[in-house]
């Protein structure tokens, strides 16, 4: 009897997949101007149109699946999870928008989420309520909260229209829920992670690496991303990804 468990632990062991058996490093990326760069800005917070869409190409052609907050369950189910993720909220982004619309098929329906700065919505350069709602609306993108008026949380003492009134004017443009905050600056501490408890299932850093599920206290609140930049080059983006070349 105790061989015959041995023999099935072994077959479990060996026979098994290895990313059923290893935990699965989920690369979480992050973006901000899908544009030129016309010499105004930190030159490294584009990417260019071009490079954009090679690298959504070449996630489609590696098998990729794109996932968004609301399908965080989905990463054990597919072989290959990454998030796409923008700051700010930025105009360009319809960009973006273009190039998912332009790669999606049957089988690759690609998706991103938009934390957007609720109380600068409309102004110029930023995605105005019509966009984010047609953007939401289109299943392409999720638009989540990246606070009301991007301050330090790490200095904030009252936290409720940032966290509280950013999710609900964002849930009141889109109709849809706001589950997930993204750091302005990444910047946080143990204040922060239980102020953002109260309102979000999930908390995203700029802290780089992919997500690996350690187990770990507030381990949502924690979530790593690695920036894509205008210097990324194909060959880099593959090693953020986790595919060697």
């Amino acid at each position: 009897m105790k061989k015959n468990i041995l023999l099935i632990l072994f077959l479990l062991l060996f026979l098994m997949p290895a990313d059923v058996i290893a935990q699965k490093a989920v690369p979480i990326l992050v973006y901000h101007s899908i544009a030129e760069y016309k010499g105004q800005g930190s030159k490294e917070l584009f990417v260019a149109p071009e490079n954009f869409e090679k690298q959504i190409r070449y996630l489609k052609d590696q098998g990729f699946t794109l996932l968004s907050f609301e399908r965080w369950n989905e990463i054990g189910r597919v072989s290959k999870p990454v998030f796409i993720t923008f700051d700010d909220g930025y105009k360009n982004v319809e960009t973006a928008f273009a190039i998912f619309r332009k790669l999606s098929d049957d089988k690759f329906q690609p998706v991103g989420t938009i934390f957007a700065i609720s109380d600068f919505v409309g102004r110029p350069n930023r995605l105005l309520k019509t966009d984010l709602k047609r953007m939401a609306d289109s299943g392409y993108f999720s638009i989540q909260s990246h606070t009301a008026t991007h301050p330090d949380l790490t200095k904030l003492t009252d936290f409720l229209s940032e966290l509280k009134g950013s999710k609900d004017k964002i849930e009141k443009i889109t109709g849809k829920p706001v589950i997930a905050l993204s750091y302005p600056y990444g910047n946080f501490n143990a204040r922060v992670v239980a102020e953002t408890k109260k309102y979000y299932q999930f908390g995203i850093t700029t802290t780089p690496g992919p997500y690996i599920e350690k187990g770990l206290e507030n381990e949502l609140y924690l979530i790593p991303r690695t920036y894509v930049k205008y210097s990324t080059t194909l060959t880099d983006f593959a090693k953020i990804v986790g595919v060697s070349q």
